[in-house]
């Protein structure tokens, strides 16, 4: 008879963490920080609480991971714990242990409930080449269309779907030797719009030129309040 797996004893506690990825570290996959992250922890000897079975892994669970190649400073994750720890000491351990450009912002403790389900939109900011002017009249034709179909290749092969559906909000402003586009995504959407897919419902639209390698910065994530289409704090 197959020896029955150990059974691990349940959380004693719960952290939600927010972190950044920034600079070169923009292009690590949610596959590669999932490793970083998991020898972060072993390094740093905080006490995660581990998942029953065969293979007993560290419980973390990610949440509305940005596309690889974007740089955020509002992602997130909630780890369980076998002891009761200061967030404050994981916080500064964690740090620690963490390359440079993988920086963690805030640790609380969790209330319950899903952190995945606090995630309703993202704020982005997209830097691009093209004038001020120009942007600003690509976006004001793209927000003139209920609807504005792009492709993109996802893991179930190409896809068309609708970019402008998910758009809450686009503004324009002077930036460096282009402009800012400002851009809040509702997550509710499948395949989910991301910020490169706005792009190219633009050039789309009105031919916008956004330039070889547009900057995009995520920089909150949370609910979404419907009356002002603001991007709250998921940790609040």
């Amino acid at each position: 008879m197959r020896e029955q797996p150990e059974q691990q004893a349940p959380p004693v506690q719960r952290l939600r963490i927010r972190y950044a990825k920034r600079g070169r570290l923009r292009f690590t996959s949610h596959r590669d920080f999932s490793r970083a992250f998991e020898r972060a922890v072993f390094r740093a000897r905080i006490p995660m609480a581990y998942s029953s079975g065969f293979n007993p892994h560290p419980r973390i669970s990610y949440a509305g991971a940005a596309p690889t190649g974007s740089a955020s400073e509002a992602e997130y994750l909630e780890i369980a714990l076998a002891q009761v720890v200061d967030p404050a000491d994981v916080h500064a351990e964690l740090e620690e242990a963490l390359p440079p450009g993988l920086d963690v912002l805030q640790v609380v403790e969790s209330p319950g409930g899903s952190l995945a389900d606090r995630l309703d939109a993202s704020r982005w900011t997209i830097d691009v080449v093209s004038a001020p002017d120009v942007t600003a009249a690509a976006v004001e034709g793209f927000l003139a269309h209920d609807s504005v179909l792009v492709e993109r290749m996802t893991k179930k092969g190409l896809r068309e779907f609708d970019c402008r559906a998910a758009v809450v909000s686009l503004t324009v402003a002077p930036h460096d030797q282009g402009a800012r586009l400002e851009l809040v995504l509702r997550h509710a959407t499948t395949p989910a719009v991301r910020p490169d897919d706005v792009l190219r419902g633009l050039t789309q639209v009105s031919g916008l030129e956004a330039g070889p390698a547009p900057l995009l910065t995520r920089q909150a994530q949370g609910p979404l309040d419907p009356d002002t289409g603001e991007v709250g704090d998921p940790l609040a």
